[in-house]
């Protein structure tokens, strides 16, 4: 069956953002939406680690709800992980802006985050992630022709009020950077620079070569000059480990870091 969402990628990957499609996405749903409204933000009250450890959860469902749980999962480097182009699981009983159809009117994207803000599972939001947030949900809604008021957060959408916590961040001013974003009045993202004062470039995944090498012998991985998945997971710990943004991207702030380590 052909869904309606296929436009998912492309939107987001048009707004510069990380995008990974997961198999079998373009034809994942409890069925078609509906007209679609506006944005509903989640968060998974997963684990605590790991970049995206509830997509597994989100794609195939739990025991007493049947997946897809939403149709975007936003990990904690900020990639966004397509899963459904269909009607998914996310919205339950509530009201939004008049709008009740929530699973048919809304696309759920579930952000990797305990939920907790105390404590020793407590999860602050890392900044990278967050300014995806922001910039995924107004690339969305920028597409169907809504303002920033159809970004709702499932616990202002849900019924009883109080059903849901979700997500923890102040709505009002999430809304708030989402409007200006949609309005093209908010500031553009921070650009790595190209090379570092020493002349070497940036690199990411998919880059080959001596320099590659180099930053594997140092995050103590194969050393075949090919900047893969591995070699981008351990980038991704080595930054998390020595307080960086994960976004797994060497740039000089990296190299000085690796040069230290």
């Amino acid at each position: 069956m052909a869904f309606s969402l296929t436009w998912l990628a492309e939107v987001l990957e048009d707004a510069g953002l990380k995008v990974a499609e997961q198999p079998g996405w373009r034809t994942r749903g409890r069925g078609d939406v509906g007209t679609i409204r506006g944005v509903m933000c989640h968060h998974t009250a997963g684990p605590l680690h790991g970049i995206m450890p509830s997509l597994g959860i989100v794609t195939n469902g739990r025991p007493d709800l049947a997946g897809p749980l939403a149709q975007l999962c936003l990990g904690r480097d900020g990639t966004f992980f397509v899963v459904a182009a269909g009607r998914a699981n996310h919205a339950g009983m509530g009201n939004w802006q008049g709008i009740t159809s929530g699973n048919s009117s809304f696309i759920g994207i579930e952000a990797e985050n305990t939920g907790l803000t105390t404590g020793p599972q407590a999860d602050p939001w890392p900044a990278v992630q967050i300014d995806a947030y922001r910039r995924g949900v107004a690339a969305i809604l920028k597409k169907i022709g809504a303002n920033a008021i159809m970004c709702c957060g499932h616990k202002e959408y849900a019924l009883p009020a109080g059903r849901k916590s979700d997500p923890t961040f102040d709505m009002s001013d999430f809304r708030q950077q989402v409007g200006a974003l949609v309005a093209g009045t908010a500031p553009p993202p921070t650009v790595i620079p190209a090379v570092d004062t020493q002349g070497r470039p940036t690199l990411r995944r998919g880059a080959r070569g001596d320099l590659v090498k180099q930053i594997q012998s140092k995050l103590e991985v194969d050393a075949d000059g090919i900047f893969g998945p591995g070699t981008e997971a351990a980038l991704r710990q080595f930054q998390r480990d020595n307080g960086l943004v994960p976004d797994g991207i060497v740039g000089p702030q990296i190299w000085a870091a690796l040069r230290t380590a």
